[in-house]
């Protein structure tokens, strides 16, 4: 039996997108619950998958209410669904994302906002040396799924301390190290969506493996776990 996202999952955030009221909502809570169900069994299909290639510690489905205390955009609820897969242990750093949105589907692996000391430390490796990260980014299997690593937020200029006429300033002002991958709703429809999925996540473990390395050693190369 094949692992599809159900059509009527995007049927439903359709609606939602166009009727996000708490009273519509309600009203169709059983609808929700059901497409819940069937979201949750998709991902968590890909976390039997992401088991037998990575040490994964946890899936986190997250919820479909937004916070709106701080937010101008007020309407109640998030108009996808999304999960996250974590790597265990001290020495696997970094995590896997799935984001199911009507026409605006994605994947991504890596690190979202890096506290200001694994920063500091993945900045300092492209100080010294990028060509570990440049070959991995190369490589024919991640052009394939990634296309390069082009996506995340970056500084306009140098961070404080480092030379912005470095040869690797590109990389040291990057903010996260994001790889990327976007679907329409077709692809995600398809029966192989599933495989394209595992497949990405396979693709992007020589890019994980690396920054963990990095993230758990100190510049000299010794491990600081």
């Amino acid at each position: 039996m094949s692992i599809k996202v159900a059509p009527s999952v995007l049927t439903y955030l359709n609606q939602l997108k166009n009727n996000n009221t708490r009273e519509w909502f309600a009203e169709n809570k059983t609808w929700f619950e059901e497409e819940e169900a069937t979201i949750k069994t998709f991902f968590t299909s890909v976390l039997d998958g992401l088991r037998k290639e990575d040490n994964i510690e946890k899936m986190k489905a997250y919820r479909i209410y937004r916070d709106i205390r701080f937010s101008k955009d007020k309407t109640p609820y998030k108009t996808y669904r999304s999960c996250s897969y974590l790597r265990a242990t001290e020495a696997l750093r970094g995590s896997y994302h799935v984001e199911i949105s009507p026409g605006a589907s994605f994947i991504a692996v890596g690190f979202w906002q890096p506290n200001k000391e694994d920063l500091l430390r993945i900045r300092r490796e492209f100080e010294l040396d990028s060509s570990e990260i440049d070959k991995i980014i190369s490589h024919p299997d991640f052009q394939t799924y990634f296309g390069g690593f082009h996506h995340g937020n970056s500084l306009k200029t140098a961070p404080k301390g480092f030379d912005k006429a470095h040869t690797n300033i590109k990389l040291i002002r990057k903010k996260d190290f994001m790889l990327l991958k976007k679907f329409g709703d077709k692809e995600v429809l398809s029966p192989n969506f599933y495989n394209i999925v595992m497949s990405s996540f396979k693709a992007s473990r020589p890019f994980l493996d690396y920054m963990s390395d990095v993230l758990t050693t100190n510049t000299n190369g010794e491990s600081i776990i």
